[in-house]
């Protein structure tokens, strides 16, 4: 169950393809304004070591996130950036000018993830086409999906000639998707968690806050050690300095075995977002 239990620091990373390293622990930007929202955001976790940015043509913040990266100063080969290609964009001619779009907006040579933010089953093949062409053109360094779940990945696996190397899904003490990780283990597929402390909710669960006291941490705290040492990556959100310093100080302590196993009776198959199988 305890993966890695012995993670040391946000430099932590895992292989996600042939040479290329992402961080296991990350910032997200979702729901973060473009302008001094999301700049003051990725200025402050940079401070603090972060080095894996998760941004998305649909969040509308690629420019302030290009210019916080560009204004930190830490230089281009020790940031891992990933960014997102939305719904309607999807097919082989739109995705190429899509993401063309989003190195514009970063103001960017390449990025080091790429990918497809929902499953269009009727577009998958031509839009992993040009996903593939745009990785072998060395602006990405890797490409791979969100919210894709076995079947749409099989899917897709019967027309590419390169895997998807991340699969980026919610992920959480209440939904522990325990089909979809196991598929992506078995395939070799990177997992990364969104929503990791359920937007707060997890503040809420009295089973977590036990936790959290024998430990002298919060539930987030908690529920992020618990992810990590699941093996799975993961990107909390917060625009909040406090917040964000509180999520990446979880390297301290190791959850137990029977603690992990508390957790792991949580799961209700809550979700925060949408269903993919029924999200348009």
């Amino acid at each position: 169950m305890s993966d890695s239990p012995q993670l040391g620091s946000l430099l932590d990373m895992v292989e996600i393809a042939p040479g290329v390293m992402m961080n296991r622990l990350g910032l997200g930007t979702y729901k973060a304004n473009e302008g001094p929202d999301v700049e003051g955001e990725v200025a402050f976790g940079l401070s603090i070591g972060y080095r894996l940015i998760d941004t998305a043509a649909l969040y509308g913040n690629e420019g302030s996130v290009g210019e916080a990266l560009r204004a930190s100063g830490v230089p281009r080969s020790e940031l891992f950036v990933s960014t997102k290609l939305w719904n309607t964009e999807q097919g082989f001619d739109k995705t190429l000018a899509a993401f063309d779009g989003s190195l514009a907006a970063l103001a960017m040579d390449y990025v080091d993830l790429y990918l497809i933010h929902w499953a269009m089953p009727e577009l998958t093949a031509e839009t992993w086409r040009a996903m593939e062409e745009i990785l072998a053109s060395g602006r990405t360094r890797a490409i791979g999906v969100c919210n894709f779940l076995p079947h749409h990945i099989e899917q897709l696996l019967e027309k590419a000639s390169v895997p998807p190397a991340v699969n980026q899904f919610e992920f959480h003490l209440r939904l522990q998707q325990p089909a979809l990780t196991a598929y992506c283990r078995e395939q070799g597929i990177t997992m990364q968690a969104w929503a990791p402390i359920m937007r707060g909710r997890v503040n809420l669960i009295p089973e977590l806050v036990a936790i959290a006291q024998r430990h002298r941490k919060t539930p987030a705290q908690i529920s992020l050690r618990w992810i990590l040492q699941r093996g799975i990556t993961t990107i909390p959100k917060s625009v909040h300095s406090d917040r964000i310093a509180e999520n990446a100080d979880i390297y301290g302590f190791v959850l137990s075995e029977e603690e992990m196993a508390v957790i792991a009776g949580l799961d209700t198959g809550e979700r925060i977002g949408p269903d993919p199988d029924r999200f348009v």
